[in-house]
């Protein structure tokens, strides 16, 4: 009497599992820097959104908010009512060594420097941005943008 069994073995189903495995861990370690990409181009749309607030929060008050905090920038630009609910904070908040998004505006309140530090020292969005400066280019404004890479600073002025 024969029996025909039907399935795999042990051995091929472990050599199976093994393949997956080790080509997911490829695939994820390869997708890594397309992670860092994405959360760059976050911050720099998380940057361009607070900018057009605090572009609606000027149409309303005449003068830019004074030097605050991130998350009491959040507070004043909800309480001016402009249509402001939130303001993103950066991706990873909890990176080690990173600065998170900052802002300062200017003694006089018509001029203001957005910043965020970028994952990749390469981005190409670092040649569009205004950085590289250090000290204060507006009078007031203590924000330091200078380049490096071991701090890819991504900064908007106006």
């Amino acid at each position: 009497m024969k029996k025909n069994i039907h399935g795999f073995t042990l051995i091929e189903v472990l050599t199976v599992v093994a393949i997956i495995g080790l080509l997911s861990s490829v695939i994820l370690v390869g997708l890594g820097s397309f992670r860092a990409r994405a959360r760059d181009a976050r911050r720099i749309a998380d940057l361009r959104t607070v900018q057009t607030s605090l572009e609606l929060y000027y149409t309303k008050l005449s003068q830019y908010p004074q030097d605050l905090a991130w998350d009491a920038l959040q507070g004043e630009l909800v309480n001016a009512n402009v249509g402001v609910t939130k303001i993103s904070k950066d991706p990873l908040t909890a990176r080690s060594g990173y600065d998170q998004y900052a802002f300062d505006s200017s003694s006089d309140r018509q001029s203001y420097v957005l910043r965020a530090q970028l994952e990749d020292a390469n981005n190409p969005a670092l040649t569009d941005s205004f950085h590289g400066f250090t000290g204060s280019p507006i009078p007031g404004i203590t924000i330091d943008c200078s380049n490096s890479p071991s701090k890819p600073y991504y900064c908007v002025q106006f």
